[in-house]
């Protein structure tokens, strides 16, 4: 198929692009690069813009033929959320809404939507399956949710096709080693712990010591990026032949502890990881853990990477030959070593 993939500059989207391109599929990005990075995207044509362009979306409508769309664009940290809310229902639910007319307008009706588990809000049980209660905790998950509400509506009015994919904690970096995870500012726990190993942060803050876990610090569901993006490519391919719009979790369905991912940053890098302990931050739920069996059952999704150490040893591979991302630039004081 021919795929048009907005924000495929960015972390996830490069990843995916990269599969969908192994799957044999011809993919153009869209991305304004207000996040992702150029360098991320070598194997498709990445044109520089907005996703609520409208004109342009209609130029690589036509001068592409697209026939389907896997739609990444959006504004994504929570605490930013809280703080401006105004700037991500203006980028997650406006823009995205945008994307869709055009897509209609142009006779595109297939859709895969980045989604995020932080449409359910805190878990009312654990593992969270696709019907658990859809109560989100700050505005990031509720435009994603509201986008997510618009589909069906769409779906029935305009013969639009979708499938909505709810992740859990991306992790890792493809096993080739030349893309992988570069944010600024960096708020993921895994990329965190290893610029610690890099000795590029000084410590490590853990926020909350005293959950109801085994070791009182937060679980987390990871899923390695890789395979994430294999299940937008089998989502894509499932709405080709037919399959109805649905909604899938994304996650491996197990859980490991903040102390736990140290640890095992610990063993892969042979590096200490220094800790600075401090209190809960409002809103963290102790466990997030998905039920992935819909997506597994439906698509035959199967993780590839799904022991937490291997996950680690990717992304480990990556920020040691990209420490400072992919500009390069050292902007480390001249004090502090590797």
């Amino acid at each position: 198929m021919r795929v048009l993939v907005t924000g495929g500059a960015g972390y996830i989207g490069s990843h995916t692009v990269r599969e969908l391109i192994k799957a044999g599929h011809r993919v153009v990005v869209l991305d304004n690069l207000s996040k992702g990075h150029e360098e991320a995207v070598s194997e498709a044509e990445l044109v520089k813009g907005d996703v609520s362009d409208r004109t342009l979306l209609e130029d690589l409508f036509g001068r592409y033929r697209v026939e389907a769309v896997v739609h990444f664009a959006a504004s994504s940290l929570v605490g930013e959320s809280v703080a401006n809310p105004a700037v991500y229902y203006h980028n997650n639910l406006t823009k995205g809404l945008v994307l869709l007319d055009v897509m209609i307008e142009n006779g595109i009706r297939y859709l895969v939507f980045s989604s995020t588990a932080a449409v359910y809000g805190e878990p009312q049980v654990i593992p969270i399956a696709e019907d658990h209660p859809a109560l989100p905790a700050n505005p990031y998950g509720a435009t994603k949710l509201a986008f997510e509400n618009a589909l069906p509506w769409y779906g029935r009015a305009y013969g639009l096709r979708s499938v909505s994919l709810r992740y859990f904690n991306a992790a890792g970096a493809d096993p080739a080693g030349d893309i992988g995870e570069d944010h600024d500012p960096e708020t993921h726990l895994i990329p965190l712990v290893l610029k610690v190993a890099l000795n590029l942060l000084p410590s490590l803050d853990v926020f909350g010591t005293d959950y109801p876990t085994p070791d009182g610090s937060c679980i987390r569901d990871y899923i390695h990026v890789t395979d994430l993006a294999a299940a937008h490519v089998l989502a894509l391919e499932a709405l080709a032949v037919g399959r109805r719009s649905t909604v899938y979790n994304l996650g491996n369905g197990s859980g490991y502890s903040v102390l736990e991912v140290i640890r095992a940053a610990e063993d892969v890098t042979g590096r200490p990881i220094t800790v600075d302990f401090a209190g809960r931050r409002p809103g963290d739920p102790a466990a997030l853990v998905a039920g992935a069996e819909k997506i597994k059952a439906e698509l035959g999704w199967q993780p590839r990477f799904n022991d937490l150490r291997t996950i680690i040893e990717t992304a480990w591979q990556w920020h040691r030959k990209h420490p400072y991302g992919y500009k390069g630039v050292d902007q480390r004081p001249a004090t502090v070593g590797e």
